[in-house]
């Protein structure tokens, strides 16, 4: 693995401030969760993910990866998002959301805001700000696989998802293909597999929605043969 594919690799695991959440309960329960990350097959890190509550009707939600074998381990390479949003119905409606990767050899990071009040979208990735116009129930990358999560529990077989991305809102669309047995290191399962439907970057998600909100495993091409495999995930 290159230094460059390997920052590639990192800067595709991230596969919005504004007024109180109207809704009045969480359609879900705080959480932790723990993953293996995988690159061509290979340890690369560990991923953990947790939610909770942030209070005034916000929640936090952040991922963060540690690299623990080969060049990630070497270079120091970390990744950590944050996102803040409100309950929009089950769908986590964007507040804001921080991405920040750190290498020996190379810094990178974003911030994105939504002011609710004007319907803007407000991205800097220290180079000057961009700016476009938000759109209701819009959620951002790193909060993409707990919505997903929540829509498949509810049933939906086919979801369409409003997406902040860098310099739009972009309408993501999967669906779900059919049931797979996965094993991962939390166990055996009888999974949803989901792809997305709009683009060609080969991401696939296996959810037990029944059981938990995150994927026990996704895989996604995009900046290298990426794979999560969940290790634990415990409510609290």
């Amino acid at each position: 693995m290159t230094i460059r594919s390997l920052l590639t690799a990192l800067l595709g695991l991230g596969l919005l401030f504004a007024t109180p959440a109207m809704a009045a309960t969480s359609p879900a329960k705080a959480f932790s969760a723990t993953y293996n990350v995988l690159r061509g097959g290979e340890p690369m890190g560990v991923a953990t993910i947790q939610l909770r509550a942030a209070g005034n009707g916000q929640w936090l939600y952040s991922k963060n990866v540690k690299g623990t074998s080969g060049l990630a381990a070497m270079l120091g390479a970390n990744v950590s998002e944050s996102s803040r949003f409100r309950w929009k119905g089950d769908v986590p409606e964007a507040i804001s959301y921080d991405y920040e990767m750190q290498a020996a050899i190379k810094h990178k990071q974003r911030h994105l805001v939504v002011d609710w009040t004007n319907n803007r979208v407000s991205v800097d990735e220290g180079k000057g700000k961009q700016s476009y116009p938000a759109s209701p129930g819009m959620v951002e990358r790193n909060t993409l696989a707990l919505a997903l999560g929540l829509a498949l529990r509810n049933g939906q077989q086919q979801i369409a998802l409003p997406v902040a991305v860098r310099q739009e809102v972009q309408t993501q669309n999967f669906e779900v293909i059919g049931r797979e047995t996965v094993t991962v290191p939390a166990g055996r399962f009888n999974a949803e597999r989901v792809d997305r439907t709009d683009a060609d970057h080969g991401f696939s998600a296996w959810y037990a929605a029944d059981r938990y909100l995150l994927p026990v495993k996704i895989s996604q091409h995009d900046g290298g043969d990426l794979v999560m495999e969940l290790v634990s995930y415990t409510t609290r």
